[in-house]
């Protein structure tokens, strides 16, 4: 009897190992991964492989790891054009001396197109290739993911005072309700609802949203108890702590994305937990702003659901979640006081499945399992700080950087191929970034 023809697919993408993320902590060798319309057809040892398909293309990345395409739970991608301006400030000094006043003299909607753009390339070529994005027009930085080729969840942004982008909280709804209604055709866009903070955010907003994200059954991306300062105000003010705020306002709730949340009690992080709640920890925000160490090893104890973010280039100043799993896993093992807290298999799912499963999107993305969309990022294990190798998944977590990151997939699409972002004109960026950098210097200065 004859064998079975193989079976055609799109592409065929053979690596030294495969870290699939599930099951935890599982790295397959010699395997490959094959897909066909934008979907993780199997995943099988590669000898196997090459007589089950014949694909149209075929990769072959044997000093490689292949991993899910990571997830940035937290950026204000837009803000890459303020990149370094008012670093090393307390939060409250750099927001209101420093960020929001060059937001109220520059954010328009091109500028937010080449903030975003900027900040898609960077993350590309880091391997990010979702992200979670909060800021103004959101509709401009759609579709600046969208010709860079990058997954996006769009924040619907809303806050009491007026910007360029609304002029109150009904005028921030109905432009993000239009935006969605506008974009949600886009395969590789899908929507929250994000109030920017308790201390921007009145009640009455706060229900709104909570109400509309239950209609459209969507996350809700919100800043939470990122600072001490942040928590004492809130409940001088309301008479309780934030969070407490936000519970009796309908919020808490498994959509719910509480974004830094590092000042927490133990009530606080079972009340997260018992809610089916998410975390976006941004450990690299949090350390320059002096924010705060967050909970993270305490918070997974009791099986809150926790991500990885950057926060915004201003703040960071890098989008780099494979930072943001090194810098998460040492700050857990400190904080805790126990060397085995977040382990790097931990801290590569909070950095791929735990930052989809917030967004809702762990069925599609996140991990690499047949039927899933082919996110996918190839990292190289060849340059000598990699060298020996006695564990993948420690070296992915405790050495590898965003420069060994060759080639990066999203739904098939390859969008990065040797160090090059393919859908992103670098050169005519560079000199836009240029125009905008000039454009701050001329117009804001915190002095003045």
């Amino acid at each position: 009897m004859s064998s079975p023809a193989p079976e055609p697919v799109d592409l065929l993408i053979e690596a030294g190992w495969v870290v699939p993320v599930e099951p935890r902590g599982a790295v397959l060798a010699d395997h490959a991964v094959a897909v066909s319309g934008g979907r993780i057809v199997a995943l099988a040892p590669s000898r196997d492989a090459r007589s089950a398909f014949a694909p149209k293309e075929s990769v072959s990345l044997p000093r490689h790891v292949l991993i899910p395409g990571l997830v940035n739970l937290h950026t204000h991608a837009a803000m890459a054009l303020l990149r370094g301006h008012g670093d090393d400030r307390a939060l409250a000094d750099w927001l209101h001396h420093y960020i929001w006043p060059a937001e109220a003299a520059l954010v328009d909607a091109e500028f937010v197109r080449v903030g975003t753009t900027l900040a898609a390339a960077e993350m590309l070529l880091g391997g990010i290739t979702t992200c979670a994005d909060m800021y103004f027009f959101p509709e401009s930085a759609a579709r600046a993911f969208r010709d860079a080729g990058m997954r996006a969840a769009l924040g619907l942004i809303a806050v009491e005072f007026p910007t360029r982008y609304a002029a109150d909280p009904e005028a921030y709804i109905a432009k993000g309700l239009a935006t969605r209604d506008a974009l949600r055709g886009e395969p590789r866009l899908s929507f929250c609802m994000a109030p920017h903070a308790p201390y921007t955010v009145g009640d009455r907003t706060f229900e709104r949203l909570a109400i509309l994200a239950e209609e459209l059954d969507l996350p809700v991306h919100v800043h939470l108890h990122e600072t001490a300062d942040e928590v004492a105000k809130g409940e001088a003010e309301h008479g309780v702590r934030p969070i407490e705020r936000l519970r009796r306002l309908g919020l808490v709730s498994p959509r719910l994305i509480a974004v830094h949340a590092v000042h927490l009690t133990d009530a606080e992080v079972e009340l997260l937990a018992e809610c089916g709640c998410s975390v976006a920890h941004c450990p690299s925000s949090n350390l320059k702003l002096a924010s705060g160490f967050a909970r993270v090893a305490a918070m997974l104890a009791r099986g809150v659901n926790v991500g990885l973010g950057t926060d915004g280039a201003a703040s960071n100043n890098r989008l780099d979640v494979l930072t943001e799993m090194r810098t998460a896993a040492l700050l857990a093992k400190a904080v805790s006081g126990r060397a085995e807290a977040l382990p790097a298999a931990e801290a590569l799912a909070a950095a791929t499945l735990g930052g989809a499963r917030a967004l809702g999107l762990d069925r599609r993305i996140g991990s690499i399992l047949p039927g899933k969309e082919a996110d996918l990022c190839a990292v190289a294990l060849d340059a000598p700080g990699l060298s020996p190798c006695f564990d993948v998944v420690s070296h992915l977590v405790y050495a590898c950087g965003r420069e060994d990151v060759t080639h990066v997939w999203v739904a098939g699409e390859l969008v990065v191929s040797e160090r090059q972002a393919l859908r992103v004109p670098l050169g005519t960026l560079e000199n836009r970034t240029f125009l905008w950098q000039n454009a701050l210097l001329e117009q804001h200065s915190p002095d003045t």
